[in-house]
């Protein structure tokens, strides 16, 4: 088991779920239940995720979950080149929410990496 709460890649999901919310009160009202749904279902499974593998039995569980926490950060990416495509929200302020998502991208790729050369070690030394 991992603390997930000491993990930077979850600390920075927490902050750019945090950001996202501000930007989904500066998209228009009437994709609330559209894109401004999507957005948060996306956002909030980043960090939810890492937190869910975190707290599972075995490493191998925790990097399934974070194959799930990568996967909506992707979709995120996606919603947020479409906001940015529509002109809906000032342009620098998407771009510097994609690098930030990219950021933690890489961060949990690493992470899966890491996972997978200790499974791969403790599977050897059997």
């Amino acid at each position: 088991m991992h603390n997930f709460e000491k993990l930077i890649f979850w600390k920075k999901s927490i902050e750019l779920a945090k950001d996202m919310y501000i930007l989904c009160a500066e998209l228009p009202k009437d994709e609330k239940f559209g894109l401004i749904s999507q957005i948060k279902r996306s956002v909030i499974s980043i960090p939810s995720n890492i937190a869910e593998g975190a707290g599972r039995n075995n490493d191998g569980e925790f990097y399934h979950f974070l194959g799930i926490a990568n996967a909506s950060s992707f979709e995120l990416q996606t919603q947020l080149i479409l906001i940015k495509e529509l002109g809906l929200v000032n342009i620098e302020k998407i771009d510097t929410l994609i690098s930030a998502l990219n950021e933690i991208q890489r961060m949990i790729y690493t992470f899966k990496n890491n996972l997978k050369l200790k499974q791969n070690i403790e599977k050897s030394d059997i």
